[in-house]
C-alpha cells in the first residue's frame, strides 16, 4: 500500500514530516520512539488502513525529515506539545480527535498531552512499552547504543547494519539494508549518521537528578487519564518490567493490557503481527 507524504506544524511552528495511510476513516496518530522515524510504523499503518482507519505516522521533532530545533528544545513537554498540536489539526480535519499510539518517547508525549490537558485531545491512547517508571538499567542500555555513534556516525551503511545486528541479536537480519537507510543520513563529510539531531540526547541521563520530577509528572498525568487506554508491553522488555506495568494499571484502573511474548522494547519491530492484533482488538472497543 502506498502512502501520501505531508507535513504538520508543531507547537512552535516547527515542521513535522508525516506519511498518511488510507483515504478515509477515523484518524490514528502514530508517534515513534526516540531515535526512530515514522518508517518504524509502516507495517502497522498499512494494517490499520486496510481495516478502515486513517493512519498518520509522524516524524517527531528532531527526527527523520522533521525540522531540527535550533534551540535544542527536546524536552518531553516539547514533544507533548507537538502531539497536542497535531491532534488538534486532525480533529479539525476529521471532526473527531485521533487515537494516539505512542512508542516509548511517543508514548510519553501522548501520556503527557492527554493527562495534562483540560480537554479531550485524543479519543484513546495506546502506550507501547512505556510507563511512568521504567527500569533504569534498560534505559542506560538503549541510550548507550544511541550515543555510541550519534556524532561520529558510520563509514557506510553496512557498518550501521552490523551495529544494529549486535544490538538486536534476537531479530533476523534483513536481506537488504535499504530499509535501514531510512534511519540514516549521509553527511557532507561522507559519514552516515542516524536520522535524528544528536542534541536530542542532551540531558537524558537515566540517573539524572530530574528523574524524580519527570516520574512524578508522568504519574500525575496517568492518574488524570479518563479516555480509553491500552498498555502494550514487550514480554522481554528491557524497560518495562511486570511491576512497572502493574503500577500503571493501578494508576489507570480502566486501562487494558497486552503482553507481546518474545518482544523487547521495540515491540512493533520485533513482533509486528502480534502487536497489530493487540492494537486492532483494542480499537474494536472504541
Amino acid at each position: 500500500m502506498s502512502s501520501l507524504h505531508e507535513s504538520f506544524r508543531g507547537a512552535g511552528g516547527n515542521r513535522l514530516a508525516a506519511d498518511v495511510f488510507g483515504d478515509a476513516g477515523r484518524p490514528v496518530l502514530l508517534l515513534h520512539g526516540g531515535g526512530q522515524t515514522r518508517h518504524a510504523w509502516r507495517r502497522t499503518a498499512v494494517t490499520l488502513a486496510r481495516v478502515g482507519w486513517m493512519a498518520y505516522a509522524v516524524d517527531q521533532r528532531g527526527h527523520g525529515d522533521s525540522e531540527w530545533i535550533a534551540t535544542g528544545a527536546y524536552s518531553f513537554a516539547d514533544y507533548a506539545a507537538d502531539a497536542a498540536a497535531v491532534a488538534a489539526e486532525l480533529e479539525r480535519r476529521h471532526g473527531e480527535p485521533p487515537v494516539a499510539i505512542g512508542a516509548s518517547l511517543g508514548g510519553i508525549a501522548s501520556l503527557l498531552a492527554a493527562g495534562e490537558s483540560d480537554k479531550r485531545i485524543f479519543a484513546a491512547v495506546v502506550l507501547v512499552d512505556i510507563t511512568p517508571r521504567v527500569d533504569l538499567s534498560g534505559v542506560a542500555k538503549v541510550q548507550g547504543f544511541m550515543r555510541t555513534h550519534a556524532r561520529d556516525g558510520f563509514a557506510n551503511v553496512e557498518d550501521a547494519a552490523e551495529a544494529v545486528a549486535a544490538y538486536l541479536p534476537h531479530r533476523p537480519r534483513p536481506r537488504s539494508n535499504e530499509g535501514l537507510k531510512k534511519n540514516l543520513r549521509l553527511h557532507p563529510d561522507g559519514r552516515w549518521r542516524w536520522h535524528w539531531d544528536p542534541r536530542f540526547l542532551d540531558g537524558r541521563q537515566p540517573d539524572s537528578a530530574m528523574r524524580g520530577e519527570r516520574e512524578a509528572r508522568l504519574i500525575a498525568a496517568a492518574r488524570r487519564l479518563t479516555i480509553p487506554a491500552l498498555l502494550v508491553r514487550g514480554g522481554s522488555s528491557e524497560l518495562v518490567q511486570e511491576e512497572h506495568a502493574k503500577e500503571f494499571l493501578a494508576l489507570v484502573p480502566h486501562a487494558r493490557f497486552a503482553d507481546v511474548s518474545g518482544a523487547r522494547h521495540m515491540v512493533a519491530g520485533d513482533k509486528n503481527d502480534q502487536f497489530s492484533t493487540a492494537i486492532l482488538e483494542f480499537l474494536k472497543t472504541l
